[in-house]
């Protein structure tokens, strides 16, 4: 009898511990659900601005097909494309700003899960990250890194990343090039 108690008494703690964390869990998620909600939102706001500036943002009824998650009307200024992008360690997220002349007016990268000191440069506020990102404006077309014939200087020590987000604004280009 001994033995049954030992083992159902620690099993008996072990639930009620795991039932007062997952109330507080879940406490704390109906707390700040909300919040975050509106981080999220000011974030993309921000990078859509950043990117591409306008009075507003109208979100377009296109395809996600695994690239393109979102693209938004930026009325007479042009389109703003949300694209995910494989990098070396991950995704890349990022934002790409597309002119109505078609070329790339800016890129933001918003969710990164690169390598810090590296691929993680493309996302930072930094002058390397600055230098990295003011090389897509203007841009149209197939856009590649220098040794892929194109005129993106990659990121030392992080080609696969910045091949990643040449690649990404490649995609931006071309579906603001079908949607005409």
């Amino acid at each position: 009898m001994k033995k049954a108690i030992d083992f159902v008494k620690p099993a008996v703690i072990l639930l009620l511990v795991a039932a007062v964390v997952a109330l507080v869990l879940g406490l704390v998620d109906m707390m700040t659900r909300d919040r975050i909600e509106q981080i999220a939102e000011q974030t993309m706001n921000n990078a859509m601005q950043a990117v591409l500036p306008a009075d507003s943002y109208e979100q377009l009824d296109v395809e996600a097909d695994g690239e393109v998650d979102a693209a938004y009307s930026a009325g007479d200024a042009g389109w703003v494309v949300q694209v995910t992008e494989v990098g070396s360690q991950g995704t890349v997220t990022l934002m790409v700003g597309v002119g109505s002349d078609l070329t790339c007016t800016g890129i933001s990268v918003t969710d990164s899960s690169e390598t810090a000191g590296l691929g993680a440069i493309a996302s930072q506020q930094s002058t390397a990250g600055d230098n990295f990102r003011s090389q897509f404006v203007g841009q149209s077309g197939d856009v590649a890194v220098t040794k892929d014939g194109g005129a993106i200087n990659a990121i030392t020590g992080a080609t696969i990343t910045s091949r990643a987000i040449c690649k990404g604004v490649t995609t931006a280009l071309a579906l603001c090039e079908s949607l005409g």
